[in-house]
């Protein structure tokens, strides 16, 4: 089945407002079940600055992250970004490292089947870090192939006076630029010196709160993402950090959908990645997307808000290139092909959607021209980050 080729407006539209329900839900759930889901463990004591690295890959507040988590076994939780029913990135944090003794075996099974990234969270100055880093060499020796990156916080406890942040950011250089203070230099090193025996990744960071009075808030993120990019599958990362131009464009509304577009955009990946998958199930998570956004601006989804997008939209958009270049690659490369084209086509049109729903609290809607535009920029980006992330 051409899946793509059979995509219209007034298909998503009766999946919004008149959905067959008969085997969906479990069809989805299965699909789910099979997307890889990048898990961060993190492993640090407390206050070692775990929750504001959340706060700072995500853009939730601390609150929202506190309240999102969920007991998994006797000493680690997990958090699901951006939700537990659509999660792109799962992060696990184990607690109380340092405090009693841990034994890494539960989490491990906990984590078996899971993709993974090992987040060594460590305060600057704190020198006693013993049972992190025994705890970190037990697990690489029965996952020498997870890759570790080791987060060195609180970078400012190590300024003198009323020292700010070193711009631009001189971490990545070996050596270190006399410009980082001597004391400072000493102690990241030092705490370096710890993991010699296995590979790793070191980001020194500091991730602050604006009344703390350090700029910018979020220092050494740019090179965190730089360093996850490195070592995981660039698709689904590359769509969460988006770009200049995306984040210019985003109001908070916006910036509150934008993960749900990309949770939806790949599980859709996966439905056309099936064997006659089909239609149905494509147009139920766009359906449940368009929900979401709307939702999230605090909007009903009413047929005649649905008619007004679809009609400022344009019907070309989201059928004719698309439909064309799928004939082209399906018969060559196969339903993964397809299933990278659906993504990216429900990516975009979020993307479309979330500049319309913005017209819409603002009561001036945007022209075609605009929502073309963003559609058009958001299927490019999203096809090519998707695209890699099936290679």
């Amino acid at each position: 089945m051409n899946i793509i080729g059979s995509w219209t407006w007034k298909g998503l539209g009766d999946a919004l407002f008149s959905p067959k329900a008969t085997g969906i839900e479990s069809k989805i759930n299965e699909v789910k079940q099979r997307l890889p889901i990048p898990v961060f463990w993190l492993l640090g004591k407390t206050q070692a600055g775990k929750t504001s690295l959340i706060r700072a890959l995500t853009g939730s507040d601390a609150a929202e992250i506190g309240n999102g988590f969920q007991a998994c076994t006797k000493r680690s939780r997990f958090y699901d970004f951006p939700s537990s029913s659509h999660p792109m990135m799962r992060f696990l944090d184990t607690r109380g490292l340092g405090e009693t003794a841990y034994n890494p075996g539960e989490d491990l099974a906990w984590c078996a089947n899971q993709a993974h990234l090992l987040v060594v969270v460590l305060r600057a100055l704190d020198m006693n870090q013993a049972e992190v880093v025994d705890t970190v060499l037990t697990i690489h020796q029965q996952h020498p192939d997870w890759p570790i990156i080791v987060v060195q916080t609180a970078l400012h406890e190590g300024y003198a006076g009323d020292a700010e942040h070193i711009q631009p950011y001189p971490y990545q250089q070996t050596p270190f630029p006399p410009q980082v203070p001597h004391a400072l230099a000493q102690v990241l090193l030092h705490q370096r010196d710890w993991f010699k025996s296995v590979p790793v990744h070191f980001v020194p960071v500091d991730f602050t709160l604006p009344e703390d009075g350090f700029e910018p808030v979020d220092y050494g993120l740019d090179a965190l993402w730089d360093t996850i990019e490195s070592v995981l599958p660039a698709g689904v990362i590359g769509l969460l950090r988006g770009t200049e131009q995306h984040k210019e464009l985003l109001d908070f509304h916006a910036q509150q959908a934008h993960p749900h577009l990309i949770g939806y955009a790949v599980l859709n990946v996966g439905m056309g990645a099936i064997p006659l998958a089909g239609l149905p199930l494509v147009l139920a998570v766009q359906a449940k997307l368009f929900h979401s956004i709307a939702s999230i601006y605090g909007l009903e989804l009413t047929r005649r808000l649905y008619a007004e997008f679809t009609s400022l939209v344009g019907v070309s958009v989201g059928v004719g290139l698309l439909g064309r270049e799928l004939l082209k690659f399906v018969p060559v490369y196969g339903s993964a092909v397809a299933g990278v084209y659906s993504g990216a086509m429900t990516y975009a049109l979020g993307k479309a959607f979330c500049v319309y729903l913005h017209g819409v609290k603002r009561g001036a809607l945007p022209d075609h021209a605009t929502l073309k535009q963003a559609y058009d920029e958001a299927f490019a980006h999203a096809r090519q980050l998707l695209k890699n992330k099936e290679t």
